[in-house]
């Protein structure tokens, strides 16, 4: 399987806490929530799309307690986000977690998560998706693990929180695959990874 990561950013590179108020409090960040005045058709019809691909899914702890907390509450079998979270095989990298009450959940990383989803990158099938989970996403990105970024960047900047492509880490190109920008002005970029990046010295 591919991992694709779905990455929603502000311009200055922020993901924490796109969701809600108190989704991600830690290290003193007040500006969760940012993402949501920004919903409409556009963003629905994009998520429904990346959600088609499919058949399995990659958390980090804090984005699958959230995700577990609401989600199998979700039964409208039309809904196709909920269908196919409750429905498909989860995975969480976890140290702590011993009993998830989510159907369909599978615990990984106590010892090597990169040694970890590594295997699950070898099983067949389409795409192992991660949504969020920025933490996670940071690791497999140093490591080379991610083939495909959804970036999902919002006309916002917070000045704060936590970065995706934070200092030290893997140098990556990426080709940009689309992009298009919603009503409300989120650029939807995907990206799929290209090596290492080249250089070069611009002439005068």
């Amino acid at each position: 399987m591919k991992i694709s990561l779905t990455q929603f950013v502000t311009l200055d590179g922020v993901y924490q806490a796109p969701g809600g108020v108190d989704e991600d409090r830690s290290d003193g960040f007040t500006h969760g929530g940012w993402a949501v005045p920004y919903d409409d058709e556009d963003f629905g019809r994009f998520i429904d799309g990346v959600f088609e691909q499919a058949d399995a899914f990659l958390y980090g702890r804090r984005t699958y307690d959230i995700f577990a907390a609401y989600w199998p509450t979700v039964t409208d079998p039309d809904d196709p986000v909920a269908a196919r979270f409750n429905s498909l095989p989860k995975y969480v990298a976890s140290t702590t977690l011993t009993e998830p009450a989510w159907a369909g959940t599978t615990v990984i990383g106590a010892t090597d998560v990169v040694e970890d989803v590594t295997a699950l990158k070898e099983r067949p099938g389409r795409e192992l998706q991660m949504h969020g989970s920025g933490g996670l996403a940071r690791t497999l990105l140093a490591h080379g693990l991610v083939d495909t970024v959804h970036l999902l960047t919002y006309p916002v900047a917070l000045g704060s929180g936590r970065r995706l492509f934070a200092d030290g880490g893997l140098p990556t190109a990426f080709r940009l695959a689309q992009s298009h920008t919603t009503s409300t002005g989120v650029v939807i970029s995907t990206y799929e990874t290209a090596g290492r990046p080249e250089y070069g010295t611009m002439g005068a």
